[in-house]
């Protein structure tokens, strides 16, 4: 597969950038994740992973709301989605450390851009009785993170 371009253009001095592609999570939890966590400061949104990854907080989800019932908070409907934030986790990591080697203060770094895009469908076969197959498909997600710093 090709390299994917970021959606943003960004400033490379004062901004990092990191992508992961083809994950194996759900595009829907990726993207309510994503679109919780940004413009949080990087200490802060890490943070709120890993209480989603140790069911603590819940990530509030706004469009994908089916069979989510309401949480405890100032939230509706919520869900904890440990293997997404698992992944959307080692993207921040993989950004931050991107941010030390650029010199840049990862203390002042905050979400500026994350998005979750669908990425391919692999495709499988689940074999049935009588000689027969069901279709078994992965999706997969590709995301990308563009920190920068508080001015």
């Amino acid at each position: 597969m090709g390299r994917l371009n970021y959606a943003v253009k960004s400033d490379p001095e004062t901004t990092s950038r990191a992508t992961a592609s083809e994950l194996h999570i759900s595009f829907k939890k990726t993207r309510e994740i994503c679109h919780h966590i940004k413009g949080m400061k990087l200490s802060q949104a890490q943070a709120f992973l890993g209480d989603v990854v140790a069911l603590k907080k819940a990530v509030p989800f706004k469009r994908h709301t089916e069979g989510s019932g309401h949480k405890k908070g100032p939230m509706a409907n919520g869900k904890y989605p440990v293997n997404a934030s698992v992944e959307v986790l080692k993207v921040l990591r993989n950004a931050e450390s991107n941010a030390e080697y650029k010199g840049l203060e990862p203390s002042r770094m905050y979400i500026s851009g994350i998005r979750a895009n669908r990425g391919r469908v692999i495709r499988g076969m689940f074999p049935r009785a009588r000689g027969s197959a069901s279709p078994k498909n992965t999706t997969t997600v590709n995301v990308e993170v563009i920190l920068s710093e508080v001015q």
